[in-house]
């Protein structure tokens, strides 16, 4: 396969990715409406960085008046001062992703500024208006300032929705959910007495809002097993850094989990987080197991060829476990070293390993079987059936489950 074929592959319905002149650039992380693709794809076309002069510079600032949107200006004494290079490439991984970037070497604009060249200003309209890379800029590096405004483009606290879920899904930083009644009086100071805590622990966890009341977006709180009765009774700020200091530490109970099943109905063997460590980490055993939920039209799709697989390898079931687990009951604990961002989220773990690979081929019996042979710790195969003797004397195996 092509260098193409692996960079552009489908993990999850629905999948959208963007190409430039032919080659896969990222995949599509922005919103899944009409006028927020419309916008993404227009950020695509234009220049990564923008040239800022004193007659623009304002309304170019004023670009952040978006309540989701950070403009990022270099401020340098000409088009080519550390730390142009770094700069142009943050901008350009940016592309589409509610950033605005900007250069100028025009006196005028860096004096209403109020700056010192070399500097990089972020405007939001949300916390902090106006905020200066607080480091020596000359010598920061694409990293350095890829994680500087990766920071600033979070809200303290911001209302969790469909349009920015991706940003918190992909962040490296667990996500505090506040559930709230929208519609309650109090709703603002609930969330203002949350801010401090936010900003105490902004570098080690991002912090959301969520409408707990299940209509719209806030059907997600349905995927938490989150009750709306426990709504009655709102948390403080002091039980709520206690409880996130557990949660740092390592403290906190055990995650959620449905109960142990008293026996397995099924081939494929039905894993709770209880049990995980447990199944999962059998050296002993390669693992292949699918995270889903039961509203994920795709999982169900692909539901006969799991179970056909399982069935195809029950008879070395003490050497290869095909599992699936509830996510909708179940927690993922802390010892997965992998992140679940889409639904189905299949991965294999070979004997012996503490290693998860991907599985980002088609979801069929045949590539199942094929990236079982091609991983396995164990060395398995298809398994095969005892010889059949023909009337000839001639011997045939035949694959389980396979036609004849």
């Amino acid at each position: 396969m092509g260098e193409r074929w692996f960079t552009s592959l489908v993990r999850g319905y629905p999948t959208l990715k963007v190409f430039r002149h032919g080659s896969w650039v990222r995949d599509y992380t922005g919103p899944h409406q009409a006028e927020g693709i419309i916008s993404y794809m227009l950020a695509q076309s234009l220049p990564a960085v923008s040239k800022v002069t004193a007659e623009n510079h304002q309304e170019f600032q004023e670009q952040a008046g978006d309540s989701t949107k950070v403009v990022v200006i270099a401020y340098l004494t000409s088009p080519t001062e550390a730390p142009a290079d770094a700069f142009i490439a943050v901008a350009e991984s940016h592309r589409g992703r509610n950033h605005v970037f900007g250069l100028t070497t025009d006196s005028d604009a860096i004096h209403a500024a109020g700056v010192t060249p070399p500097a990089i200003v972020a405007y939001r309209s949300f916390d902090d208006p106006m905020t200066e890379y607080p480091l020596p800029v000359s010598g920061a590096t694409a990293a350095e300032l890829e994680e500087w405004i990766s920071d600033l483009s979070t809200p303290l606290i911001n209302e969790l929705s469909a349009e920015n879920y991706a940003t918190y899904a992909n962040s490296p930083k667990p996500l505090a959910y506040l559930f709230l009644n929208p519609s309650d009086e109090r709703k603002d100071a609930h969330i203002e007495s949350m801010r401090p805590i936010a900003q105490k622990y902004k570098s080690e966890l991002n912090f959301a809002w969520m409408d707990a009341v299940p209509v719209g977006f806030g059907d997600h709180t349905g995927a938490l097993d989150f009750e709306h009765a426990e709504c009655r009774e709102f948390v403080t700020s002091a039980s709520a850094e206690g409880w996130l200091q557990q949660l740092l530490e390592g403290g906190l109970p055990e995650p959620k989990s449905a109960p142990i099943p008293e026996t397995q109905e099924e081939l494929v063997f039905t894993l709770v987080a209880r049990q995980f460590d447990e199944v999962v980490f059998d050296d002993a055993k390669d693992v292949f197991l699918e995270l889903y939920t039961t509203q994920c039209e795709e999982c169900e799709r692909m539901k006969p060829a799991w179970d056909a697989l399982a069935e195809e390898y029950a008879p070395l079931k003490d050497t290869v476990t095909i599992a699936k687990m509830d996510m909708q009951a179940n927690d993922l604990p802390p010892s997965a070293p992998f992140a679940v961002t889409g639904f189905p989220t299949i991965v294999f773990k070979p004997a012996g390993t503490r290693t998860f690979i991907d599985y980002d081929e088609d979801r069929t019996l045949e590539e199942f079987i094929v990236f079982v042979e091609m991983y396995t710790g164990n060395g398995v195969g298809v398994p095969e059936e005892e010889p059949v003797v023909s009337g000839g004397g001639d011997v045939a195996r035949v694959l389980l489950g396979a036609g004849i």
